[in-house]
């Protein structure tokens, strides 16, 4: 499975964003996905996560109420809604894949990756 993650860029506080992640390959449905941020001198940190089928989510708390993730296996693409951004919001974001559910997804490194994408959010 290969991954392409899009749709970063400049927001103001409060403002929203939506993050795309594109598969290429023919078993992307049978895949959990996840979001994973990595801001300026820290760790990589897990946002969301969504099983394989889309009927179950795991959000990190900082994030819960906020974002929203969701997959359409029939276009191979996943999505991080993000509302209400805050300045702390700022990083690079990842999309990742792999056969688990969506509350291991925040426990594991997944298998597979795609570049990140750049939100920058303003005060």
């Amino acid at each position: 499975v290969q991954l392409q993650a899009s749709g970063g860029g400049l927001v103001q506080a409060g403002g929203s964003l939506r993050l795309s992640c594109a598969a290429s390959g023919p078993t992307f449905s049978s895949y959990a996905v996840g979001w994973f941020r990595q801001a300026p001198g820290k760790e990589r940190d897990f946002v969301a996560a969504i099983n394989w089928s889309g009927a179950t989510t795991y959000y990190t708390p900082s994030v819960k109420g906020r974002f929203t993730i969701s997959k359409d296996n029939a276009k191979n693409t996943a999505y991080l809604q993000m509302d209400t951004l805050k300045p702390e919001d700022t990083a690079v974001y990842y999309c990742a894949a792999d056969r688990t559910t969506a509350r291991a997804m925040s426990a594991i490194t997944p298998y597979y990756w795609g570049q990140g994408t750049l939100v920058t959010v303003s005060s």
